[in-house]
């Protein structure tokens, strides 16, 4: 009786209804069912891919371990030692640099780490590239170097007319000054990275014995890994980072991506290969592929931990995403043909930079988790004639999530919290990747310094770090979108009943809706 009256009293509207779902009808089987197969052939394909790379280095880094090939067993390594007859003059001229940009919290930190390295006082000089433009920060730094150099330590403090380049440009020009030139070595140390008094001394004998070796680049570890859930998601993905991806290519083929701090340059390196450049905003990795394209190899030393800063909060964790998914999608573009033309590295060593390095990782590795996870499979949901296969819809992803996991141990049981985090930020680092291999929009050179918050983390009491609903600065609309999307794909799934996805696409609407409020960050998981 109430369908009927319904109908009675809205005839335009059942009518318009009916005509919509014969519309439908007849776009979904000849237009939109061939879209999506053909969008979840290209997503397959790609998870295989990157399913590939994931066990490839697996079996590297296990092979690695069964064997024993440390570096110290792989290339020439002796202790420092004074020489009677030399004296100090047996050890190398190095040189430290610490670029800073108004690094007010940290600076302290980074000033007092790297003058408190054992290596003899008249073989070192510690440079201070401040391009602050905060005045009184600049005061501050200025004392700091000035209450040092009191102390006996050879230290500079260095400042430009402007901040071109950034912290590429700060590079180049400190390696100008002519006190420069009795240098064999340089050291980059972000301003929040405070390294152990030893790291020359395990460092340095890499260089001297070996002269083929141009860069050694220890360890971060993470001084603020346990501040919220956000810091530990990115726990877990810089330690897969550093246990896997970088011992994986200085184990096999000597090359993988400087990380712009923590590491010990050879000057001549960095000179043969063209000094540090600004073109895009991954200066480490552009300088480490053009060195390795002239023949130097590269160490990493897993034990050599370096404390360092994770961002705490979300708006700085989504900067430095931009900045670490754009920059190598767009370096990928400036240098694929150089690569491909390279005369000094072999085949495989094209063939490892161009595919699992840029590729697989940097691209693929983006685009497939955003695409695959957040926008076909929801999309399947409405259309029942595409079928996704088990092997792609379930056990390709569980095998590359458990293998993620193998760097942090400790938050295996936070594993399917990491899971959506990702695919969240994945949104982001697509939208970045895809800016950078077209150039596309303002922000493909953007460069904005990550906030670090230093000593007022060890200020904060516990009460303080108890879970908190508190709105961030400002909803992020993306995020919201995605997530209302995936809401509304998670009803449809669970009145049809077809393809049962609606528990993963309520779990990934939820993730979605919580980054988008700015809850991200303000819950700490208990170890």
């Amino acid at each position: 009786m109430d369908r009927v009256s319904t109908a009675s009293m809205f005839p335009g509207v059942i009518q318009a209804r009916e005509q919509m779902w014969m519309a439908w009808q007849q776009v979904k089987a000849p237009v939109l069912v061939p879209l999506l197969q053909l969008a979840v052939y290209i997503c397959l394909t790609m998870s295989v891919m990157l399913f590939v790379e994931k066990v490839y280095m697996a079996v590297v880094i296990t092979t690695v371990r069964l064997l024993g090939r440390r570096p110290e067993t792989r290339y020439k390594w002796e202790p420092m030692g004074d020489d009677a007859e030399l004296g100090t003059s047996a050890y190398p001229m190095v040189l430290i640099q610490i670029p800073m940009y108004n690094e007010k919290e940290v600076y302290q930190l980074s000033i007092g780490a790297a003058c408190g390295l054992s290596w003899p006082s008249d073989r070192i000089i510690i440079q201070v590239l401040d391009d602050s433009t905060d005045d009184s920060i600049k005061e501050l730094v200025q004392i700091e170097c000035r209450k040092w150099a009191n102390k006996g330590v050879n230290i500079k403090y260095a400042i430009r007319d402007d901040r071109v380049g950034y912290k590429a440009g700060a590079l180049r020009q400190g390696l100008k000054h002519s006190y420069v030139k009795e240098c064999e070595y340089v050291v980059i140390f972000d301003a929040d990275f405070q390294p152990e008094p030893n790291f020359l001394l395990r460092t340095i004998p890499f260089l001297i014995h070996n002269p083929k070796v141009a860069l050694v680049q220890g360890r971060w570890t993470f001084v603020n890994a346990d501040e919220n859930m956000m810091t530990r998601m990115q726990e877990m993905s810089l330690d897969y980072h550093f246990f896997v991806e970088q011992q994986v290519g200085s184990s096999t083929y000597g090359f993988f991506g400087f990380n712009g701090t923590a590491g010990v340059w050879r000057i001549s390196a960095v000179n043969e290969a063209g000094g540090w450049k600004d073109r895009t905003t991954v200066e480490d990795m552009d300088l480490s592929v053009r060195a390795s394209l002239k023949g130097w190899k590269y160490i990493f030393l897993k034990d050599l931990e370096v404390k360092s800063e994770l961002p705490s909060t979300f708006k700085a964790f989504r900067h430095q995403q931009h900045r670490w998914a754009c920059g190598p999608a767009n370096l990928f573009r400036k240098m694929v043909m150089e690569i491909c033309k390279n005369k000094k590295v072999t085949l495989w060593t094209k063939i490892y930079v161009i595919y699992s390095f840029f590729f697989i990782r940097k691209i693929v590795g983006h685009i497939v988790t955003f695409i695959f996870y957040c926008i076909v499979i929801p999309m399947t949901v409405f259309v029942p004639e595409v079928q996704i296969p088990k092997w792609g819809l379930v056990y390709i992803p569980s095998v590359i999530t458990l293998l993620n996991s193998v760097g942090t141990p400790r938050s295996f049981h936070l594993l399917m919290f990491w899971v959506l985090f990702e695919n969240v930020m994945s949104l982001h680092r697509t939208k970045a990747t895809l800016s950078g291999l077209l150039e596309a929009g303002g922000r493909v050179n953007e460069w904005v310094v990550t906030e670090k918050l230093g000593d007022i983390m060890k200020t904060k009491s516990k009460a303080a770090r108890k879970p908190r609903l508190r709105i961030g600065d400002r909803l992020h609309l993306m995020e919201l979108c995605t997530g209302v999307y995936l809401f509304f794909c998670g009803c449809y799934d669970l009145a049809h009943g077809k393809n049962h996805y609606y528990i993963y696409l309520y779990l990934q609407a939820i993730a979605f809706v919580i980054v988008g409020f700015g809850y991200v960050g303000t819950f700490v998981p208990q170890s």
